[in-house]
């Protein structure tokens, strides 16, 4: 979840992950799916979207349930414990990771040979459809009490399908360069932020900047601007997930390499993120400090980090073989049908565990307002048992998940495409 807690992504477009057509390969036994059209999968995508999806469950599931989230930051280096932080650290690979590959999945739809226009049109329909969810649904499962404005990843995804249906018309290495310039450059803006008062504040936050909008109940997490420059390089560098696979897997985890070697560079000089790295006396507070990155709005430093080590992730689940592949695939064929399943099942077992236990189901009504209120009200469990609680969710995400993706595979329902 965005602030207060973690972070809430997902693919919600689910733009099909196609091979272009006339691709100089043939498919490798990782890429042997199908989309609803027929077209080759990339598995490789389906799989590292769905291993994000838990990761992302785990983060909600600990919003909710573990008793010091409502007490203090688990990024905070003077409060947290090396699992707690390394559970909310792991968890940032999802909002970057989901708005990359959706860039990825609308270069592969356009390069698979549709139409431009009908990418377009597909992109802002998309994107507009994914604001209006953020307005409505997402944040009553999130906050069990409306209208709040909570504008988060899945705000930030659609609004940058928006853009991306209008950039699409541009040299697709243009639109590269214009996302690696607003992931790079974004916070240079900062100098021009306007005044509280100014009438161009809101925009500037929604935008931006993280903050609340004045006279709005609510806030903006995901100032849309940085995220949408991470989308745009998704795009750009999509002909990449198009090579043969023994190309592709080189190019990907050079491309991680690069990420990665460039993040401890820029750490060590302390460039790119405003929270600088923290020499500590014990070895791993120094290390959690290393790693301890910006991600409201998201840094130069926290998209580095978190696409290398998605994209290294990545390479290893395509070879993942088994059961919990097929479990991944089931979530990340699915992603928005699964997402908007997660948040009412973690808010809706934390009210009954939690009436269960004597806390009155007030305390969860209006959540996002008011996290604190669980824990002056008693609630709260370790973190062994959100773990506990975690795989009890995907256990019951699974099943649903997997009957979607078969409708979605049997089915060419046009409104398939939105859900």
């Amino acid at each position: 979840m965005a602030q207060p807690g973690g972070n809430a992504a997902a693919d919600p477009a689910e733009v099909d992950t196609a091979v272009p057509a006339g691709a100089a390969f043939a498919p490798a036994a990782a890429d042997a799916g199908l989309t609803r059209s027929g077209a080759t999968r990339l598995e490789l995508i389906d799989v590292l979207r769905g291993w994000v999806i838990a990761l992302m469950v785990l983060d909600h599931v600990r919003d909710y349930f573990h008793s010091d989230a409502f007490a203090f930051d688990p990024l905070d280096l003077d409060r947290t414990t090396p699992l707690l932080f390394a559970t909310r650290w792991i968890t940032h690979l999802c909002a970057p990771t989901f708005v990359f590959l959706a860039g990825v999945s609308i270069y592969l739809q356009l390069a698979s040979g549709v139409a431009r226009a009908r990418v377009a049109r597909l992109a802002l329909t998309r994107g507009l459809w994914l604001i209006a969810l953020e307005l409505t649904v997402i944040v009553f499962g999130f906050n069990f009490q409306w209208p709040f404005l909570f504008l988060q990843v899945i705000w930030a995804i659609g609004l940058g399908m928006v853009a991306l249906a209008a950039l699409l018309w541009l040299p697709r290495p243009a639109v590269l360069l214009l996302g690696a310039a607003i992931v790079a450059g974004h916070a240079a803006l900062a100098g021009f932020a306007p005044p509280a008062a100014s009438p161009w504040a809101p925009l500037w936050t929604i935008l931006l900047r993280p903050g609340v909008v004045a006279g709005v109940p609510g806030f903006v997490a995901y100032p849309a601007v940085p995220w949408i420059g991470l989308m745009l390089l998704g795009y750009g560098l999509g002909p990449v997930f198009a090579w043969p696979p023994a190309r592709r897997r080189r190019a990907l985890a050079a491309l991680a390499t690069f990420a990665l070697a460039a993040y401890v560079g820029l750490r060590l000089f302390g460039l790119g993120d405003p929270r600088a790295w923290r020499r500590m006396a014990d070895p791993w507070l120094d290390a959690a400090s290393f790693f301890n990155v910006s991600k409201y709005p998201p840094s130069l430093q926290y998209a580095l980090v978190t696409l290398g080590t998605a994209l290294l992730l990545g390479l290893a689940l395509e070879r993942l073989r088994g059961p919990l592949r097929a479990v991944l695939l089931a979530y990340g064929r699915t992603p928005l049908f699964t997402y908007l399943l997660h948040i009412y099942f973690v808010h809706g077992l934390a009210l009954i565990a939690g009436v269960a236990s004597g806390v009155p189901a007030a305390a969860f009504i209006g959540f996002l307002e008011r996290p604190q209120r669980l824990a002056e009200a008693g609630w709260g469990v370790s973190l062994s048992v959100v773990y506990a609680v975690w795989l009890l969710v995907l256990a019951l995400l699974y099943p649903l998940s997997r009957w979607f993706a078969g409708v979605k595979r049997r089915r060419r329902d046009r409104w398939l495409s939105y859900l």
